[in-house]
């Protein structure tokens, strides 16, 4: 879990858009996404990094 807490740590320092870093949460933590009509770009984007557990594309969401 230290990964998950440091990315979270790293994404807020960096300025990471919020619905990227929701979606990365939800998606690391296996959640189901959200409603379609509440679905974004970013939040897409992060629930699939989230998923794959990786924090590569983090600075793109600055």
């Amino acid at each position: 879990m230290s990964f998950y807490f440091e990315s979270v740590k790293s994404m807020e320092q960096m300025g990471a858009d919020d619905n990227y870093i929701q979606g990365w949460i939800a998606g690391y933590l296996g959640n189901p996404e959200i409603e379609e009509q509440r679905m974004t770009d970013e939040y897409e984007s992060g629930y699939e990094d989230g998923k794959e557990k990786t924090d590569a594309n983090f600075s793109n969401f600055c």
